[in-house]
C-alpha cells in the first residue's frame, strides 16, 4: 500500500472474510493529488458481517488486561510517531508540525484510558441518611453495553478522533465497529493494527471502510447496534438522530467558536491566540477560532497585529517540517472558503490578507468588518479564515455569540473578573477558556457543546466511558 504498510487483519471483519469484494477506494494526497493507497469499499453485507461477529463475541479482558493493551498501544504510537505522522500528512494534507502534535494527543488518549480502566467505577450509598432508608447500602457498578457500538469519525484528526472512540470502548470492555472518513481511512487501519499487535482481540474493534451513501444506514439501524457515536457535521448528525430509532446516540458536531477580545486585553497575546486558533490544523477543527469579536476601542490596533502575524504564518508543502500549515482536505473545501470570503467582501467586509488558493492549498485569511449575517460566520467555515466582528459592549458580545445556532467552545481575552464571570455564566457554549484558544482541553476532560454543536454525553475519555456503559445498582443489608 504505497509506502505505508497496513496488515491484512485490518482489511477483514472478525469472521475472517475480506471486505469490499474487490472494490476499492483510492486515498489521494490533497497536496500532490497522488494516490497514497487503496482500501476496500465495504458493502452492506460486509457491515452486517462485522456487526454480527462483534455481537457474538463476549469480551473477557480484565481491567489489568485492558490497561496493558492500551499502555502497550501508547508505547507503540510513541515509537512509531514519524511513521504515523507521515501517514496522516500524506492522506490529509496536514503539515508535519500538526500531525506530530496529533500523535502526541493519541498517546495521551491511550494512556488516560489505560489509567481509567484500572479505576473502580462504582459508588456506595448509605441508606440510613433518611428515616425511610433502613439499615442497608446501595452499590453501583458499570457494565459494557449489551450490543455493539457504531463509531463514525471525520477527516480532520484522522487518528485522534478514532482514538477518542476506541480507547474508551476498550477500557469498558465493549465491542466497536468503526467507519472512518473515506477521505482518511489509512490512519484508522494503522491504529487498528497497533491495537491488535498490543493484544486486542479483533472482534472488539473492527474497521469498515466504504462510502457513507452505501453503508451508513446499516451502521445506524442494524439490530445489533446499541449506541451510535458520531463526530462530524451538523446536517449528518441530525440525519443520524432522525434515523437511529430507539438506541443511544452521542453526537459531537460543529462549532462557530468565538475568541472575544476585550479592550483591556494584551493585544499581542490575543493576536497570537487568534492566529494559532484559526490556522493550526489548517483551521479544520470544530473548536478552531471561527469568529474574532473585538471591542471597538482596540479593534484597529488588534487587526493590524493580527494581519502582521497572519502574513508571517508559513504554509505550503505539508511534508516540509518548517511549514506551520499544509492544505485543507480537498480543493472543493478550499473553494467554499474562498467563495464565502468573496461574498463577505461584496457585502462590505474588508479583506486584509489572504484568500488565495492553489488547489487544496488556501492561504491564511483575515477579513475585517464582518457582520453576523455574512455566511463566513453564519455557518461553520471549516478552514483557515479569521473573520473579525467589532462590538461595543459586553452585552453586545454576548448577544453576538449566543445568536449562533452553535454552542461549542469559546476563548476570552481579558483580565477583568467581572467580565470573565459574566461570560462564563452567560455564553451558551460548552466551554469558556480565559486567555486561551477555544479549543484548549485535555484528552481526559469533558468536551462537547449544546444547541447544534452536540447531543448526548460529552467526549473526553471519562465521559465517553460513562456513555459506553450501563449502570446497575444492588443493595445489601448493612447494620448501623
Amino acid at each position: 500500500m504505497s509506502a505505508f504498510t497496513i496488515r491484512r487483519e485490518s482489511m477483514r471483519v472478525a469472521s475472517g472474510r475480506p471486505t469490499g469484494d474487490g472494490r476499492v477506494i483510492e486515498v489521494l494526497n490533497p497536496y500532490s493529488g497522488e494516490c497514497v493507497g487503496t482500501v476496500p469499499k465495504a458493502s452492506v453485507d460486509d457491515v452486517r458481517a462485522a456487526l454480527e461477529a462483534a455481537a457474538k463475541y463476549r469480551p473477557t479482558l480484565t481491567r489489568a488486561d485492558r490497561a496493558a493493551i492500551l499502555q502497550q498501544a501508547a508505547e507503540s504510537v510513541v515509537s512509531r510517531k514519524q511513521e504515523i505522522s507521515d501517514l496522516i500528512t500524506a492522506e490529509s494534507g496536514l503539515c508535519k508540525q500538526d500531525t506530530l502534535y496529533e500523535v502526541g494527543r493519541v498517546r495521551d488518549v491511550l494512556l488516560f484510558a489505560a489509567q481509567a480502566a484500572l479505576q473502580d467505577d462504582g459508588q456506595i450509598f448509605s441508606c440510613d441518611i433518611t428515616p425511610h432508608g433502613r439499615h442497608r447500602r446501595v452499590f453501583t457498578q458499570r457494565s459494557p453495553l449489551l450490543g455493539v457500538i457504531t463509531a463514525i469519525t471525520p477527516f480532520n484528526h484522522p487518528m485522534n478522533q478514532v482514538a477518542h472512540k476506541v480507547a474508551p470502548a476498550i477500557a469498558t470492555n465493549n465491542r466497536m465497529v468503526l467507519k472512518p472518513s473515506e477521505k482518511v481511512p489509512l490512519s484508522a487501519l494503522l491504529f487498528a493494527d497497533i491495537l491488535y499487535e498490543a493484544g486486542l482481540p479483533v472482534p472488539m474493534f473492527q474497521v469498515v471502510t466504504g462510502e457513507p451513501a452505501e453503508i451508513a444506514d446499516e451502521l445506524l439501524t442494524n439490530h445489533y447496534v446499541d449506541l451510535v457515536s458520531f463526530t462530524g457535521g451538523v446536517s449528518v448528525g441530525k440525519y443520524i438522530a432522525s434515523k437511529v430509532g430507539y438506541r443511544r446516540v452521542v453526537l459531537e458536531l460543529g462549532g462557530n467558536d468565538p475568541l472575544i477580545v476585550m479592550d483591556d486585553a494584551d493585544l499581542d497575546e490575543a493576536a497570537a491566540l487568534a492566529v494559532t486558533g484559526s490556522y493550526k490544523n489548517s483551521g479544520q477543527r470544530c473548536t478552531a477560532v471561527k469568529r474574532i469579536l473585538v471591542q471597538n476601542r482596540v479593534a484597529d490596533e488588534f487587526v493590524d497585529r493580527l494581519v502582521e502575524k497572519t502574513t508571517q504564518w508559513r504554509f505550503g508543502n505539508p511534508t516540509d517540517e518548517t511549514q506551520q500549515m499544509g492544505t485543507v482536505i480537498d480543493e472543493a473545501a478550499a473553494k467554499v472558503f474562498q467563495s464565502r470570503v468573496e461574498d463577505a467582501v461584496a457585502l462590505g467586509a474588508e479583506l486584509r490578507c489572504g484568500n488565495q488558493r492553489e488547489g487544496a492549498l488556501y492561504a491564511p485569511t483575515v477579513v475585517d468588518h464582518v457582520t453576523s449575517e455574512m455566511s463566513v460566520v453564519r455557518y461553520e467555515t471549516f478552514g483557515p479564515v479569521s473573520p473579525v466582528i467589532r462590538f461595543e459592549t459586553v452585552d453586545d458580545a454576548i448577544e453576538i455569540v449566543n445568536g449562533s445556532a452553535y454552542g461549542l467552545s469559546s476563548g476570552v481575552c481579558t483580565n477583568r473578573l467581572d467580565v470573565i464571570t459574566r461570560l462564563v455564566n452567560e455564553l451558551q457554549v460548552g466551554s469558556v477558556n480565559v486567555r486561551e484558544v477555544p479549543g484548549y482541553r485535555l484528552e481526559l476532560t469533558p468536551f462537547g457543546g449544546i444547541k447544534d454543536s452536540g447531543l448526548g454525553y460529552k467526549e473526553g475519555v471519562q465521559e465517553a466511558m460513562k456513555s459506553f456503559t450501563n449502570v446497575k445498582t444492588y443493595s445489601l443489608p448493612w447494620p448501623a
